[in-house]
């Protein structure tokens, strides 16, 4: 009953995300397939999440039936979204992380549809029950993150904090170094300049 109640408001705010990037998913140019493929997979995991808890409230073994046509349905959108991808040429090393996402998900799904087979088999194995409510969970972690990126939320990662962190320290060396250099600071070469007046031999002329 929780989980269901989660993925109902879940799926509500996943359409307030999806209206908020309205304009960026109305776009005809090909790269806009990607945020189509972020917002359908958010709702895909939504949807798989809510239908599996919903059907385990009503008496009976409809669980193991349901997980194993969410679990199909969830594979036909990730093959979907892959043959878009490659028909408009989008497979590239900047979609990379979105491809790998969609793999990880064919994977996910997979694991669904075979416990979802071994509890129509078994309705008494609690542990593919149990299995099939961690996928559910899963999901629900598969949906927020999609949202996130669907908003364009930042992203802030330890890997590419790191790198960042690391080039701006050269950068830095690089532009101020531990000995700075006088003629640079100056403009005037060390040994070059003007004697102070002070400093100035009495007679000799100034400048």
């Amino acid at each position: 009953m929780a989980s269901a109640g989660v993925a109902g408001a879940l799926t509500g705010l996943l359409f307030v995300a999806i209206s908020v990037s309205g304009e960026r998913l109305a776009r005809t140019e090909a790269p806009a397939q990607v945020h189509r493929i972020r917002a359908y997979a958010a709702l895909t995991a939504f949807i798989n999440a809510l239908t599996v808890s919903l059907f385990s409230l009503i008496p009976g073994d409809q669980i193991g039936t349901t997980a194993t046509v969410v679990s199909c349905l969830g594979l036909a959108f990730v093959a979907a979204s892959l043959l878009s991808l490659l028909r408009l040429r989008q497979v590239r090393w900047a979609t990379a992380p979105d491809v790998l996402f969609l793999l990880a998900l064919a994977v996910m799904f997979g694991l669904q549809f075979s416990a979802a087979l071994d509890v129509s088999s078994r309705p008494g194995d609690s542990g593919a029950v149990q299995e099939l409510g961690i996928l559910v969970i899963v999901c629900f972690l598969i949906g927020i993150v999609r949202s996130w990126d669907l908003i364009g939320g930042p992203s802030i990662g330890i890997g590419h904090e790191v790198i960042a962190f690391v080039q701006h320290r050269d950068h830095a060396a690089e532009v101020d170094p531990a000995k700075p250099d006088e003629t640079r600071e100056t403009g005037v070469p060390p040994g070059r300049g003007v004697p102070a007046a002070e400093d100035a031999a009495p007679g000799d002329p100034p400048g």
